[in-house]
């Protein structure tokens, strides 16, 4: 009788779950009315965040965090999808770490579309095909992804969200013989150098353009295999070899999400921006002072060749703070007292 109670317990809680959920729906359905009539958009990084973070502050348990911004998150998805389904583009094909990405950050409501290189997925929002696009932008261990760097150079388009993924490799095959090949993305292989080295060295690595391809040629071929997400498995019909193979178990990917638009404050943002200085000596280091001078935090700082002439650079930087604060907008100021161009390429919710 006891499991029976226990039961209808559960039933009851259940019930009431679902009465709350519906009363949230029809909020959010209210809301979305009003984010129509003021031209908002339906997807509010800086909002969805800061709920992530209260629920985050007042769970006791026995619900880790980790469960409660999964649950939560696909409650967001849902709800947001009430009055109009969004179209993500993320760099393809399906399986790939940045339509894992992607998924981490929508939920499962949207509509994903696979694009084949990152330049299409900037062409495909810039031409309001899709609403949003997933972007990789760095890894912790190989660095930045130059492409992504050069399309913001003429893209008009804004950074409104960010995601850092925790990166694990599979070797993957259609069986656990002996294999003669292994395809895989460049950056993978670079991620698992030392088992490669350890493990396979004499074996043909085939380099492709993504780790989802990679598993498709794998799949059609009982001698080769691929590097990968676990998911691929799942995804194309083949089987987990040797699980782990990462050089570092902190391996992390940062992805951008981009729009026609960047985010609200949130309290806790990061700003990235792009900008060009007179060629002098000591140039740099002068318009980066004023960062210092009104308290802002840098993040990262990369540069690029302008590819316009020789030994002109282009340099990315992110740093803490939002574009409309007081101390942002001082040091932003300062920094085109010394540069030929400064772009803002968007203020969004740091993620951690």
């Amino acid at each position: 009788m006891k499991l029976k109670e226990l039961r209808e317990n559960i039933d009851r809680i259940d019930k009431g779950i679902l009465q709350l959920l519906n009363r949230r729906a029809k909020e959010v359905i209210k809301i979305s009315k009003l984010k129509k009539n003021l031209n908002y958009e339906v997807f509010a990084p800086e909002r969805e965040i800061a709920i992530l973070k209260c629920l985050a502050k007042i769970n006791k348990g026995p619900l880790s965090g980790d469960d409660v911004e999964m649950v939560f998150k696909e409650v967001l998805s849902v709800c947001r999808s009430l009055r109009i389904v969004l179209k993500i583009a993320y760099l393809g094909p399906q399986g790939t770490f940045t339509h894992l990405a992607a998924v981490k950050k929508f939920g499962k409501k949207p509509q994903y579309i696979p694009a084949e290189s990152i330049g299409e997925v900037f062409d495909r929002v810039e031409k309001g095909e899709v609403d949003y696009g997933v972007v990789p932008i760095e890894n912790s261990i190989e660095g930045v992804v130059n492409y992504t760097l050069d399309m913001f150079f003429s893209s008009p388009l804004k950074i409104c969200s960010e995601i850092t993924l925790s990166i694990s490799h599979a070797l993957l095959g259609t069986s656990s013989g002996r294999i003669k090949k292994i395809y895989s993305n460049p950056q993978v292989f670079a991620q698992c150098r030392r088992w490669i080295s350890r493990n396979v060295p004499d074996i043909e690595l085939i380099p492709t353009s993504s780790t989802a391809k990679a598993a498709r040629l794998a799949k059609r071929d009982s001698r080769s295999g691929c590097i990968g997400s676990k998911i691929l498995a799942n995804l194309y019909g083949l089987k987990v070899i040797t699980s782990s193979i990462e050089d570092s178990p902190q391996n992390y990917t940062r992805f951008l999400v981009i729009s026609k638009t960047d985010s609200f404050p949130s309290g806790k943002d990061k700003t990235s921006i792009l900008f060009s200085i007179k060629d002098r000596v000591g140039a740099l280091h002068d318009v980066l002072s004023g960062f210092k001078k009104f308290g802002t935090n840098l993040t990262k700082i990369e540069s690029r060749p302008s590819k316009k002439k020789p030994w002109e650079y282009y340099f990315f930087v992110d740093f803490e703070g939002h574009r409309e604060s007081a101390s942002v907008k001082d040091a932003l100021r300062e920094l085109e007292k010394g540069c030929i161009f400064v772009k803002i390429l968007g203020s969004y919710p740091k993620e951690s």
